[in-house]
């Protein structure tokens, strides 16, 4: 009866959530570093990020990973792990109260990082993964699903349907671009569009879609993934043209020097410059209004 009651506290606190993202106008915002590298680094940005979206009245959702692990190479750097990231994260919660969302690989994570998070995410790899994805939904918490690079839109109406049926009506899906051959993934406009019939908040993913997948070559041998960040404002500006509800996008202060991702994370210095002009395109826009096709003959 103390653990239902427990996990009711805990999706009613989740509900409420959802509901002021899924009303966000014109869009919500989930952004962050891409992975933590130190507690001070966490704060810092997360003080920095927070303090933006406040003064845009953007609803933000700090993002950051404990583990990266499905890195391209072993020698990659992966974060603190489990434990400790869970503890970071903490932090900025109880230091900005700030929502917190991160990224789980196995279901035996999903309970521990249950407790922290306020949403959980599903990798792209694993979104069709149905252990994964009951777990994630039994801790009550907002589901962020990123579509798979390889997987049609309509694959998101299964993942999302699997999240329900666990008994959670949380649950959103995230574009993230599409495979084009080896190295290079491609944004379909189209997806925003056709993702809305997994009927949930749709996220445009701004950042990793503009990896290079393996794209980088190391030296001493071995590749990593590279990216191309000046496009990041293109694949944005189309996102929010046609009527995304969230925006995902990954924040570094110093680009050059992050440890992973460092070709697809914007710049801190420009996320504000950035963020005014997404939200002037997306209130000129119409993307969220259907439109009304009218087929009856025309004569003037």
């Amino acid at each position: 009866m103390v653990y239902y009651i427990e996990i009711q506290i805990v999706m009613d606190s989740s509900t409420l959530l959802f509901n002021q993202l899924k009303a966000a106008e014109p869009f919500f915002l989930l952004a962050g570093p891409n992975v933590i590298e130190s507690e001070d680094h966490i704060l810092h940005m997360a003080k920095n990020i927070k303090a933006i979206a406040s003064k845009l009245g953007l609803p933000l959702v700090f993002k950051s990973s404990f583990d990266k692990a499905n890195r391209t190479s072993s020698k990659s750097f992966r974060g603190p792990g489990l434990e400790e990231g869970l503890k970071i994260l903490e932090r900025v919660k109880t230091t900005y109260d700030l929502p917190v969302v991160t990224d789980v690989h196995e279901s035996i994570q999903c309970e521990a990082v249950g407790r922290i998070a306020d949403i959980i995410q599903i990798p792209a790899f694993l979104c069709r993964q149905t252990d994964l994805l009951v777990a994630a939904a039994k801790t009550g918490k907002i589901i962020n699903i990123k579509k798979g690079q390889f997987c049609a839109p309509s694959v998101m109406l299964n993942s999302a349907e699997k999240i329900r049926l666990a008994g959670n009506q949380n649950v959103m899906v995230c574009e993230r671009g599409t495979m084009f051959g080896y190295n290079d993934l491609i944004v379909d406009p189209r997806n925003f569009e056709w993702m809305r019939e997994a009927d949930c908040p749709v996220v445009a993913d701004i950042t990793h879609s503009l990896q290079q997948p393996a794209g980088k070559k190391l030296e001493g041998g071995g590749v990593a993934s590279g990216g191309l960040r000046e496009l990041i404002p293109c694949i944005a500006r189309t996102a929010v043209a046609v009527g995304v509800d969230g925006i995902f996008m990954e924040v570094h202060n110093d680009p050059l020097k992050a440890p992973v991702d460092g070709p697809t994370q914007w710049p801190l210095r420009h996320l504000e410059e950035l963020l005014e002009e997404l939200m002037a395109i997306a209130r000129a826009s119409k993307g969220k209004q259907p439109f009304q096709i009218d087929l009856t003959p025309f004569s003037s």
